[in-house]
């Protein structure tokens, strides 16, 4: 077995606390319809904005003509209810930071928008070795293609990479695509379960 030299870290859920029960409920009220509508139509035209290939423009749109709505008047509704809602980990990052100290590359791999994508940038995390946004590599988790990006850019093969998210479907794509990977239920389960991978747990 290859030596893990990388942990790639999911945003939403892991480093942060899950934004989209939060961002559903702010677009819903901010459009004046059910949090149950919104998703709806969220779900019908998400993907394609969260692979970066419409605008927040065209996404909200074609939301907009679903719900029989008025556009947003705000720039970018969907930056300003991620700012909103937006709730680091700190024991999170503070960890992942330990593991980089010791020589481990680190990165964060999401499912995000393009504004989302922009406030990261505006945080200046020093953490990551490697950030990779499914807005700007026109290919989302599960798909195959999002976690070679993730390898390629840490200038690692995908064994030696471990891969932590929130949601088994992730963490299955990142097996399935070759990486090593951990569904995150709380950090101490996290760091045990890479201890048995060989990882220190940055303690």
């Amino acid at each position: 077995m290859e030596r893990i030299e990388a942990i790639l870290l999911d945003w939403g859920g892991v480093l942060i606390d899950n934004p989209a029960p939060g961002l559903m409920a702010y677009c819903a009220e901010a459009l004046r319809v059910s949090v149950a509508d919104y998703q709806q139509a969220h779900n019908r035209h998400g993907e394609p904005f969260q692979k970066g290939l419409i605008p927040e423009a065209v996404f909200w749109q074609r939301v907009c003509a679903d719900l029989h709505r008025l556009l947003p008047e705000v720039p970018s509704l969907w930056g300003q209810a991620f700012r909103a809602v937006y709730s680091p980990r700190p024991d999170v990052f503070a960890w992942a930071r330990q593991l980089r100290q010791q020589g481990y590359k680190t990165a964060l791999l999401s499912n995000t928008e393009q504004a989302a994508m922009e406030f990261f940038q505006e945080l200046l995390y020093d953490v990551f070795d490697a950030a990779v946004f499914s807005c700007s590599e026109g290919t989302i988790k599960p798909e195959q293609e999002i976690y070679e990006v993730a390898a390629r850019k840490l200038g690692l093969s995908l064994p030696q990479c471990v891969f932590i998210d929130d949601k088994q479907l992730f963490v299955d794509g990142a097996i399935q695509a070759g990486m090593k990977a951990v569904l995150y239920e709380n950090l101490d389960q996290v760091k045990q379960a890479l201890k048995s991978l060989g990882v220190c747990d940055g303690a």
